[in-house]
């Protein structure tokens, strides 16, 4: 299985990216916000974390291997889990990220349903079923570090990531609820306790942070 490629980005298509390695181009299947993030990157080497998955119908004898691609190991994640949603597949899971995955994220945890049918193909059964089965497992996607837009040059922007144990930080953050903050509250303090990138052990360390700086 290949979990991650590296090559000369040939071209941006609408829903698929083509990479030069070697001899051989590959087509990497990428979400729409993904495209726009590379698509200054035309003829640079560009890495993409990717996933496999089988298109097609067994029952009538064609299946085609595809490549899924993202430029992060955290958005990738983010993306599995997303695809755990029930009647949330891998197709239906790429048209809808068009929005980069904290944002997603962010809706997902805050439970705002009606945000998530902005997502193509959400409907609003399947964004209440998106809130019910990942509200408590998106924490770190909405606290990590949003990837900055491609420099002036084209050259891609850095991928982002996640600096504490996503069962700490999801924890601290039910943990801020207990305490009486809402939604917005509890991220925005974390936020500022994360923005160092300093790694705590336990909840009560993150706690214990935020309440000795006044955060």
């Amino acid at each position: 299985m290949i979990t991650k490629i590296t090559g000369v980005l040939n071209r941006v298509l609408d829903e698929e990216v083509r990479l030069q390695v070697g001899a051989l181009e590959y087509q990497v299947l990428v979400p729409e916000y993904i495209r726009r993030r590379v698509q200054g990157s035309l003829g640079r080497e560009t890495t993409f974390f990717t996933s496999h998955y089988f298109d097609g119908n067994p029952m009538q004898g064609r299946v085609v291997p595809r490549l899924i691609g993202f430029t992060s190991e955290a958005e990738l994640d983010f993306f599995d889990l997303f695809c755990t949603v029930d009647k949330v597949g891998t197709r239906k899971a790429l048209k809808a990220l068009v929005r980069p995955v904290k944002e997603i994220a962010n809706a997902i945890q805050r439970q705002d349903a009606k945000w998530l049918t902005t997502l193509p193909g959400v409907g609003a059964a399947t964004a209440e079923q998106i809130v019910a089965t990942l509200k408590r497992k998106v924490t770190k996607y909405a606290l990590s570090a949003q990837p900055s837009e491609p420099a002036a040059d084209g050259s891609p922007a850095p991928a982002p990531s996640v600096v504490v144990d996503g069962n700490v930080i999801e924890d601290a953050y039910q943990a801020l609820m207990t305490l009486g903050h809402s939604p917005v509250e509890a991220r925005n303090r974390l936020d500022r306790v994360l923005t160092g990138g300093r790694t705590f052990a336990s909840v009560e360390d993150v706690l214990k942070e935020i309440y000795n700086k006044g955060q």
